[in-house]
């Protein structure tokens, strides 16, 4: 996707997570995120826009210091303004990155991005997307489906981005492959799970699990927003590869 693809998405999404929360009590359990209330939902995604903006704003070379970063989780508005809070952070990230060069200089902290302003723009899209799913999760009603190429590329960053850095928990003893296969696009990841940081390959192979659907359902799947047995996705082999995902394939 291209940059103004993904701060379209943000808009979009953050808008919806808004709207979501306007109408919900802040009050309402997050079914797809159990320790969090709708509240807490929308202060986490808001911080998260503010510390994004900090780094884009001042071309941060490193990550911001922990006085910086707590006085920016210490906001915690009441009730009645909540959501103007989060508006008004989320529409100042999109504005940053719009009015950013494109040879921004700063830190990021994943290699899945051809500049910083890509990553964070990408990166910002989908963490408001997948949060938008838990708003409306929250407010008890499935929102717009997520449009398909951003579906895929969430697929991509997640498998490649997240899921194979070091730190990721996802890890076997014995080598297991996974396949996931869109149903609506061209996309094709081929995932080893070993002692190692995860193996992804762009081509298809038998594997040890195979899971194939919508773009849409494989990237709530994958992201654990989607339990396996909807019948939205269709997994074959060794189910056993589905729990080990959702045990240990989550971002912190």
């Amino acid at each position: 996707m291209e940059i103004t693809a993904h701060i379209d998405a943000l808009r979009h999404e953050g808008g919806l997570l808004a709207d979501a929360a306007a109408r919900t009590e802040l009050d309402a359990p997050v079914p797809t995120c159990p320790e969090w209330r709708l509240r807490d939902l929308v202060l986490h995604t808001g911080h998260v826009h503010r510390w994004a903006t900090a780094h884009l704003r001042d071309g941060r070379p490193t990550p911001m210091d922990e006085a910086s970063q707590q006085a920016i989780w210490a906001e915690r508005p009441d009730d009645a303004v909540l959501v103007d809070w989060f508006r008004a952070g989320h529409g100042a990230l999109v504005d940053t990155l719009l009015a950013a060069p494109a040879d921004l200089d700063c830190w990021t902290f994943l290699p899945t991005a051809p500049s910083p302003l890509a990553f964070w723009a990408r990166r910002q899209a989908h963490e408001t997307a997948m949060h938008r799913i838990d708003a409306d999760a929250a407010a008890g009603a499935e929102g717009p489906a997520t449009a398909r190429e951003l579906a895929l590329d969430g697929i991509d960053e997640l498998l490649r981005g997240f899921m194979s850095l070091g730190r990721s928990r996802l890890r076997s003893e014995q080598p297991r492959t996974v396949l996931v296969s869109t149903t609506d696009g061209p996309g094709r990841w081929l995932l080893t799970v070993s002692g190692e940081p995860l193996s992804v390959e762009l081509t298809e192979a038998p594997a040890d699990l195979s899971l194939t659907g919508p773009a849409r359902d494989l990237y709530l799947l994958l992201w654990n927003r989607l339990p396996a047995g909807t019948g939205r996705v269709e997994h074959s082999g060794d189910e056993t590869l589905l729990d080990l995902w959702r045990e240990t394939a989550t971002i912190g």
